[in-house]
């Protein structure tokens, strides 16, 4: 017997199939009889436990357990309890016991037994057999409730039990029943309501139409069961219309219905696979395809004979090394766009290049009118780009990249094979093209140009990153088309006259760089094995048919047509779209490749198929939307290892050229097919690793590409954020005034006018090392309140032990009053020493309070003003650590706050336990801010002038005085405006994580209206204040998977991005946030150039504690920040130390060192106190020696012991009277 097991379902869920083959509304499965359960069908996007997004899957609820938990404990009865203790389960399955029939009788039995103990029944007789477990069933339940004859069943039953029932009784225990099975029928009714109303808000409908199949013994048989649960369910939903169906048939239709629909989909499964099976290639497939591609390499470089890969010689013969310098132009015509760009190579092999850009269209007329005309309009873009850089009468050597095929015969050569992506300009084939742009250039006579190299984008992407890593030799695009270049040992190329001979003294084999143009693969037919019928159509519909066969099997020009034959064949065999072909489906290009990028974007991103199947105008199921996305798949997948096929075959033949048992390269990539779909890269990486094990091949994307996606780049930079790329000489102007206004704002009488406060901390020291204690940290800043105990201790060596809590505060507190916060800080830090056992113990304790504070000593901090979002009342120009010493007395809690700090401050006293070089501290976050040790004598603000002491800068506040209005943009300004305090906190604006997001969404939103991103569309998303958050700025500029992230956040927009979009929209979000790292920098710069003038030494040494989400979370940022730094100040040797505690230990740092003063305070008090003399013996003293003079001032205050204090010399008259000495 030949067997097959399809399907298993429980009988809930057959039941609901049962009854859903009768009636297509039911998605509700009901069952009770011995046991109860419920199943529904729920939409797949909330059922987290299985990939999808898309259409529903039926849920068993297993709803027996509820109450598992106690939250039915206000329900259950003692009955129920005793139930429960005598099962074989207890604790479990409590919904279950109170209502399914397994229980009922037995409830019944306890209920009658209680009653007639209590002498209400039976006159008190209790016979064995009422004591007896399991006497009562549910079948007898159902007997005492018949209409007619219930009376007469209870007796019967009652006679049974050993019993003499009276009328009385008989009515009683009729009575009990009722009670009992129609708590059963509220229970079941209240459950399957709220499994309707989360049917009806899934559908977001007011009204719900909808069928429950039902099975059970109790609800078939009970005689009124059903009536009170349609009931029920009927009053609490009244606005459901609910039809009851009963299972006839029982579950076992059921399972065959479910069995049905299995069969059908494994059926149609199978056909799928069928149809994709030759997408997938096995690995002596690709073997096969490494050693074809391998021989069309070696025949290309062959002299005689024609060749399918053309292996086209350079005339590259290097690849940078790093000592490029100067000033070159590089044009770029390789699409509809025409690029030109200044590019400034300086010392150093490392990202020393400056790029300006500028990009033209070019109009369809000119692309297929005359080539005079088209080289014509090309010379005038680069008069309109030298104009613009103001480099016209410079003579300038410059690069063409030309995407075309060209027989090259020189480096400065380049003979047009053939005109591809649409160009049909007339008299250029044949023709050297950097003649016909020399010649155009010559008519205009404006401008003298020099080009040097013609070369194609493939090498071009090479050569760019080669820059940036010297192994790299090999050049991929994966794009819209597909193509290779690598560098040839000169000997291996037999078609060309090899005029480079070795000279002496030379190490290296000469090499040139070979365009392989490896897409024309296959035109031989040694691809045939490998071609699908779909393959074949797609080729034969092209423009150039029989031609470029590996390129229409791996580049994105072709496959989302073949997608689309895939597509239309698995439609006519009825395997798709309920096999209903439309137009649409028929039209060839509908199904482009960057639909497969949006499709395969997620695990199983089925709601994301389904839109863009809808926007195709392919109404699909969520059956329909799987089978898409594995078609994608396949394609995709199969485009991938075909490329890296054909790399392993040229990363070997590099390897098996030099000889070597094992080759380290880099391969420079660039393309859209690689860069934002989600698994090319992936693929084609691990296929070039698994078919060439010897060779360890990193790929690395060029970052400036030479795709359409420059042109946007280009646009973005020249018309809208060229005011937010600045100069090193831009910067130093701002770090200039930036220190002006740190001067002024330590000023006695220009602090008031100053944007930069300055505001004394009172800290004095940064740790030493020898601090030690148990001290207590609170840290107030935002929503979140923490409490830290912080233990430091010396052993072998100073450790720190830290245990914390973290406390909500309630938005009613923050905009609550004063009072009410403080209470509320206090009770969480009774809690806290609660919780942890210090109840008892008076620690010192240091309150981290991120808001503005004036403080005139360390314990003390009058709120200047309230931030981030907090407005409780009566605090502003309070003392808060009055307040809070306050709120902590009226609680009862024991606790010394010795010191109160801004979270900057804590950063820095964080960061300086662990480097005691820390000086200087930053936050860049949500908010920005730093702090630096200041010379007391400087801080006219504070009396005193030796040591040092924090100060808290304030910096947001930096050009609120109109001193940075020169560098603010248009977005800038928008932002302020639509602030909680406009024309406050600006520079805080320009370079924070509250603000970043914002600035993005208000330059894409100008750019869409202005048609150049998106096509123009602009939808209610991105017109939304706050859509587009910092964190999305982050994953945007991912190294990686950047550019897939930015599709991802544009498709939540509702915006449906190209490729050139998401390029674009990354660029913008790279120049916000390095402008931000930037102006970090240039203020920064500021204080280390006051540090080291204060110091008076040549070179400073210096550590700077930072902390902040937008420095830890942002992928690039730290990096840039730190780069900008040490050009600003390259005389500083900067260590910059991330706080990995956050501020609250920070204030226990401040606390610690405070403690640490004042313990030294107190000895050396203490040891000076034998010097002081009371009133009584300094008059002795006087008496004894009338004619001696003290050389010595005495004060004139006493103290509490009527002593006078001796302050030392007469010259330190005024030191402060509280010490001694």
């Amino acid at each position: 017997m030949d067997i097959e097991v399809l399907a298993m379902v429980n009988d809930t869920v057959a039941t609901m199939m049962t009854c859903g083959f009768d009636d297509q509304y039911c998605d509700v499965g009901l069952i009770i009889g011995t046991g109860t359960n419920a199943c529904y069908m729920e939409e797949l996007r909330h059922v987290d436990l299985v990939e999808g997004d898309e259409g529903r899957m039926c849920v068993n609820t297993e709803w027996g357990g509820f109450g598992d938990d106690g939250a039915l404990s206000d329900y259950i009865t003692e009955f129920d309890q005793d139930v429960d203790a005598t099962s074989i389960n207890p604790g479990k399955q409590i919904f279950e016991k109170m209502v399914s029939g397994m229980y009922l009788g037995e409830l019944v039995r306890l209920v009658v037994l209680k009653m007639a103990k209590l002498g209400q029944l039976f006159d008190g007789l209790v016979p064995d057999a009422l004591r007896t477990k399991g006497k009562i069933t549910t079948a007898h339940v159902a007997a005492m409730e018949e209409y007619k004859n219930g009376l007469k069943n209870t007796r019967d039953i009652l006679v049974e039990l050993g019993l003499n029932p009276s009328q009385d009784d008989c009515v009683a225990v009729q009575h009990v029943s009722t009670i009992v099975s129609f708590r059963s029928s509220n229970l079941v009714a209240a459950g399957l309501a709220a499994i309707l109303t989360r049917i009806k808000q899934n559908r977001h409908l007011r009204a719900l139409r909808i069928t429950v199949g039902v099975d059970g013994t109790v609800y078939k048989t009970h005689p009124q069961y059903g009536k009170r649960l349609h009931k029920v369910v009927r009053r609490l939903l009244p606005e459901c219309q609910v039809r009851f169906v009963l299972s006839d048939s029982g579950s076992s239709k059921g399972a065959a219905l479910v069995t049905a629909v299995a069969q059908r989909l494994a059926s149609r499964k199978r056909q799928v696979d069928e149809t994709l099976a030759p997408f997938k290639l096995s690995q002596e497939q690709l073997q096969l395809v490494k050693a074809t591609m391998r021989a069309g390499l070696e025949a290309g470089l062959k002299n005689k004979g024609p060749s399918a890969v053309k292996m086209l010689p350079s005339y590259v013969y290097h690849t940078p090394d790093g000592t490029e310098r100067g000033k070159y132009l590089a044009l770029d015509l390789g699409g509809t766009n025409f690029r030109a760009m200044l590019v400034k190579f300086k010392k150093g092999l490392q990202n020393n290049t400056r790029l300006y850009h500028k990009i033209y269209t070019v109009p369809l007329e000119i692309m297929q009118g005359t080539g005079e005309e088209l080289f014509d309009h090309l010379a005038q873009y680069v008069s309109d780009f030298l104009d613009y850089m103001g480099m016209k009468k410079a003579h300038l050597p410059a690069g063409f990249t030309f995407s075309f095929p060209c027989e090259q015969t020189a480096i400065d050569t380049g003979i047009l094979v053939s005109w591809t992506k649409g160009f049909k300009a007339t008299d250029c084939e044949g023709h050297d093209v950097v003649n016909l742009l020399r010649e155009a250039i010559k008519r205009r006579n404006e401008y003298d140009l020099d080009i040097v190299a013609v070369v194609n984008d493939t090498v071009g992407t090479m050569m760019s990153c080669a820059y940036e890593d010297p192994q790299c030799e090999v050049g991929l695009i994966a794009g819209t088309g597909s193509n290779a270049c690598y560098m040839e040992e000169l000997k291996n190329i037999e078609k060309i006259r090899q005029k480079k001979q070795k000279t002496e003294g030379d190490e290296e084999t000469p090499e040139m760089c070979i365009n392989t143009e490896w897409g024309g693969l296959g035109d031989d037919g040694s691809l045939d094995d490998i071609i699908t019928p779909f393959d074949a159509e797609v080729d034969h519909n092209s423009v150039n048919s029989g031609k470029q066969r590996f390129e229409k099997l791996t580049s994105g020009m072709y496959l989302g047509e073949i997608v689309r034959e895939v597509l239309l064949d698995l439609t006519r065999g009825g395997l798709l779209f309920r096999g209903r072909v439309t137009e649409t489906l028929k039209t060839p290009g509908i199904f482009q490749t960057k639909y497969l990028s949006q499709i395969e974007s997620d695990r199983l991103a089925l709601l994301q198929v389904r839109s863009i199947l809808q926007h195709l105008g392919l109404n699909s199921t969520c059956d329909d939307s799987i089978i898409v996305k594995e078609v994608c798949g396949a394609v995709s997948r199969r485009a991938a290892e075909l490329c890296g096929a054909g790399m392993a075959a040229v990363v070997d033949k590099i390897r098996e050229n030099r000889g070597l048992d094992h080759l380290n390269i880099t391969v420079g990539v660039d393309g859209a097919l690689y860069k934002l779909h989600p698994h090319f890269s992936g693929v084609l990486q691990e296929t070039t690793r698994v078919l060439a094990p010897q060779c360890n091949v990193t790929f690395l994307p060029s970052e400036e590409g030479s795709g359409k996606g420059a042109a946007l780049i280009t646009a973005v930079i020249d018309k809208y954020l060229y005011s937010m790329r600045f100069s090193d000489e831009t910067l130093l102007d701002i770090t200039q005034r930036f220190r002006k206004e740190l001067v002024t704002g330590l000023g006695r009488d220009t602090n008031t006018t100053a944007t930069l406060k300055m505001l004394p901390t009172f800290v004095r020291s940064i740790p030493d090392g020898s601090e030690k204690g148990d001290f207590i940290a609170l840290d107030l800043g935002g929503s979140n309140f923490r409490i830290l105990r912080v233990k430091v201790s010396h052993e072998k060596k100073q450790t720190v032990q830290m245990e914390s809590e973290i406390y909500d505060t309630p938005e009613d507190i923050i905009h609550g009053t004063g009072a009410r916060l403080f209470d509320h800080v206090a009770e969480c830090l009774g809690n806290f020493m609660e919780k942890h056992n210090i109840k008892d113990k008076k620690l010192p304790v240091g309150f981290t309070f991120s808001f503005p504070c004036q403080q005139t000593k360390l314990d003390e901090g009058f709120l200047i003003t309230w931030t981030k979002r907090f407005k409780a009342s009566g605090v502003e120009g309070m003392d808060v650590v009055q307040l809070l010493n306050k709120a902590i007395k009226k609680r009862g809690v024991s606790a010394d706050i010795m010191a109160v700090v801004n979270d900057t401050v804590g950063t820095m006293m964080t960061c300086g336990f662990d480097d005691q070089r820390c000086e200087v501290g930053i936050i860049i976050g949500t908010g920005t801010n730093a702090c630096y040790m200041e010379e007391l004598r400087h801080i006219d603000l504070v009396e005193g002038d030796e040591g040092r002491m924090c100060v808290n800068t304030e910096w947001g506040a930096f050009g609120d005085d109109g001193r940075l209005e020169d560098i603010r943009t248009e977005f800038d300004r928008e932002i302020d405006r639509g602030s909680l305090n406009p024309g406050s906190q600006l520079f805080e604006k320009m370079v924070s994580g509250m603000y970043m997001g914002e600035l993005v969404r208000l330059i894409l939103v100008k750019m869409a209206r202005e048609g150049l991103l998106f096509e123009g569309r602009i939808t209610p998303e991105l017109l939304t204040k706050g859509k587009i958050e910092t964190k999305h700025v982050s994953a945007i500029e991912k190294s990686k998977e950047g550019l897939i992230k930015a599709r991802e956040i544009l498709n939540k927009l509702g915006l449906e991005p190209s490729a050139d979009d998401c390029i674009a929209v990354q660029h913008v979000c790279a120049i916000v946030s390095f402008r931000s790292a930037s102006l970090v920098a240039a203020t920064l710069a500021g204080i280390l150039m006051r540090l080291k003038e204060n110091k008076g030494a040549s070179r400073l040494r210096t550590t700077v504690g930072i902390d902040g989400s937008l420095y830890k979370m942002h992928p690039q940022y730290a990096r840039r920040l730190h780069k900008t730094v040490r050009r600003l100040v390259p005389d500083c040797d900067v260590r910059f130390l991330l706080s990995e505690s956050g501020s609250g230990k920070g204030a226990a740092m401040v606390t610690a060192v405070a403690y640490r003063l004042a313990e030294q305070s107190r000895q050396i008090a203490q040891i000076l106190s034998e010097f002081s003399l009371t009133t009584e013996q300094l008059l002795e003293v006087r008496k004894d020696a009338a004619v001696f003079v003290l050389p010595i001032c005495v004060s004139q205050y006493l103290d509490s012991d009527n002593k006078i204090l001796i302050l030392g010399e007469a010259e330190n008259e005024d030191r402060d009277p509280k010490w001694p000495f």
